[in-house]
């Protein structure tokens, strides 16, 4: 058991597939800069605002100064829980992740840092310091579903060994911050404070992360591939060592190993620049990357630069090609059908990437999400960022960066709209690839359509996470299965999970009046499909409709049925003999078919599960069987909106 838990271990439990020559791209600029003769003995020499630059702090706008100084004060009684024994059991008792445990005591810290960095009067620092203490006394900061990758049975974290996770380097970044920010003031209190809290972000993760190269996110072992953990848990890791290492030497040494790991996740990535796990995950994947870039640049007054990289470049502007209409992007795999992005990541981004439409992007994302008005969220160092950032993003020009069409080649994902600059009217987009893509779901071949920039045909996403998400009985759950998406099931099977199972003859091409995408889906299916070929096709004619075609040959036709299955977010009725109707939010659409060679039936979910219902209240699938099927054959399905 504990072997099938590390091998689905969180957001990492398959290769990523995009195997690529050894680019080291960032070595290469570590070398040739010499981090020894650039890197910063202090990390006040990067000029972030601290506790005593009250100028920065006072001139913040009052509406944020007093939402940081009430959410401080409503924590002002917070009562620090233990984190039970029985809490951790939960997750192979169950299989309930029980996150709530750990982020709850998180956000009070934050609450109480950011109201007393904004009052500055040490109101709060007494909490402050009931936090630091509260997470000294912790054996682990990490989240119970990763504790498989400490050598003791999985359930209840070791105390004499410590391991690093997404949690471990959440916690360590934020109590860096913290030990950075109040460090004097806790002195004044007693001289015991900070010196706990550096020796336990020390002994608890800096320390670890020197010593050991077998985590399998810091990709230096070479047992697998790397995903999302690696730059998000690397740029905390790289706050945490820039903060607290004393020694230079082991400092250049500790930041020199980050980036050795971070290279693990460049040289894995496809040139293209597409995260496979999808936009919202791009939020803890090329964002975090910047993370780590920006702060390595501060860190070596500048010196440190790969913005003109063109894989990092890449990386970048995937996330507006990725965009649908605010606030839906395109959610392949457990990805979120709805995210804010991460509005000063993306502005800065762009701004360092030289790409003016991503950096208007970033700043109409945050326009949406009432920049200025509100406080913004994240870390410690996040929000400060965001906070830096504050006037110069209110004073620069917007744009929502709703682009024609868009192909990355590697990851197989293509996607257009009717129009240029317009949400008006139709949006798909649609994937090859293979079905051992991380957070993968098997769903080679599938597509989103949009219309008016609301959900017209829908890829569900996933429910809330439990010990099952990860396990190998992942594909038991109907959000991950191939039936639960715009697929065939073939002779009555449904595609496979697998690096084998792969698309082929992926093809995009677009111009001003279409935009077509193809791929053969057979090989996604086992022999018992008996498929030769299965050419699945999405065309928009720009402006008048959107058609999904296949064209197939079986090396036999079984008993069991195929299908053509097709799931959305409308309301479904039969209107007539080969004409439904989708109503969805403020539109209306006809799917055409052939009711000669198709029957359909229409099934109809109630979403109950918290994590769905944050996107959809139903979900209906429409299956299409196929009539005396042949060994060869075409289907059409064209959609169209009433007028």
């Amino acid at each position: 058991m504990k072997n099938l838990l590390i091998l689905f271990l969180f957001c990492s439990f398959v290769l990523n597939g995009f195997s690529q020559e050894k680019r080291d791209l960032l070595q290469k600029e570590a070398k040739e800069i010499i981090l020894a003769n650039s890197l910063v003995k202090d990390f006040a020499d990067l000029n972030f605002p601290n506790y005593n630059d009250r100028d920065f702090w006072n001139n913040l706008p009052d509406v944020i100064k007093m939402e940081y100084i009430q959410e401080a004060e409503e924590a002002l009684d917070y009562d620090w829980p233990i984190v039970k024994a029985t809490d951790y059991i939960e997750i192979i008792r169950s299989g309930d992740r029980r996150q709530s445990v750990y982020s709850a005591p998180r956000s009070i810290l934050l609450a109480l840092v950011m109201g007393e960095l904004v009052e500055g009067k040490g109101r709060f620092t007494d909490q402050i310091v009931n936090g630091v203490w509260y997470y000294s006394e912790q054996t682990w900061w990490g989240w119970s579903a990763h504790l498989t990758s400490q050598k003791a049975p999985h359930g209840l974290p070791d105390a004499d060994e410590p391991t690093i996770d997404l949690g471990v380097g959440e916690i360590s970044n934020i109590l860096s911050w913290t030990w950075f920010l109040f460090k004097d003031e806790f002195d004044k209190i007693h001289p015991l404070i900070a010196k706990r809290l550096k020796n336990e972000i020390m002994k608890k993760a800096v320390i670890p992360y020197y010593e050991r190269e077998d985590f399998w996110w810091q990709g230096l072992d070479g047992s697998r591939s790397v995903n999302n953990w690696n730059p998000w848990t690397n740029h905390n890791m790289l706050t945490a060592i820039l903060i607290l290492e004393n020694d230079q030497e082991q400092k250049i040494k500790g930041v020199q190993k980050v980036v050795r790991s971070l290279d693990a996740f460049t040289n894995d990535y496809p040139a293209d620049g597409g995260c496979d796990e999808g936009p919202s995950y791009w939020g803890r994947a090329g964002a975090s990357l910047y993370q780590c870039l920006d702060l390595l640049k501060r860190a070596t007054n500048n010196n440190y630069d790969v913005y003109d990289n063109q894989l990092i470049q890449n990386m970048g502007n995937y996330i507006y090609k990725a965009y649908i209409n605010y606030p839906y992007f395109i959610n392949f795999a457990d990805a979120d059908a709805i995210t804010g992005g991460r509005p000063q990541i993306i502005y800065s981004y762009g701004k360092d990437i030289t790409d003016p439409l991503m950096q208007r992007f970033g700043v109409f994302l945050a326009k949406k999400q009432d920049w200025g008005k509100e406080a913004p969220g994240g870390k410690i160092d996040e929000q400060i960022m965001q906070l830096m950032h504050l006037e110069e993003i209110e004073n620069a020009p917007g744009e929502d960066a709703l682009i024609s069409d868009f192909w990355l080649p590697d990851l197989q994902a293509a996607g257009a709209r009717d129009k240029e600059g317009a949400s008006d009217g139709f949006f798909f987009a649609a994937k090859g690839g293979h079905n051992a893509e991380s957070h993968n779901h098997n769903d080679l071949g599938s597509c989103v359509l949009y219309f008016d920039g609301k959900p017209c045909l829908v890829d569900i996403g996933r429910e809330t996470y439990t010990a099952k998400t990860f396990s190998s009985r992942r594909y038991e759950i109907w959000t991950m299965q191939s039936g639960y998406h715009q697929l065939p099931k073939i002779n009555g099977v449904d595609q496979k999970q697998g690096r084998e199972f792969v698309a082929k003859n992926s093809t995009f091409t677009a111009d001003t009046k279409k935009a077509i995408f193809s791929t053969d889906i057979a090989n996604a299916y086992t022999e018992e499909a008996k498929v030769k070929k299965w050419v699945r096709s999405y065309r928009l004619d720009r402006g008048k409709k959107f058609t999904i075609s296949d064209d197939y040959e079986l090396n036999e036709v079984a008993i069991d049925p195929t299908s053509l299955n097709f799931v959305t977010a409308c309301k479904v009725s039969e209107k007539s003999p080969g004409v439904l109707s989708l109503e969805g939010d403020g539109f209306t659409m006809e799917m055409k078919y052939n009711s000669k060679t198709l029957s359909p039936k229409i099934e109809v979910t109630e979403i109950t599960d918290r994590g769905l219902k944050r996107y959809w209240d139903v979900i209906t699938r429409i299956v299409l069987e196929v009539k005396n099927p042949k060994k060869k054959g075409k289907n059409e399905i064209v959609i169209t909106q009433v007028k």
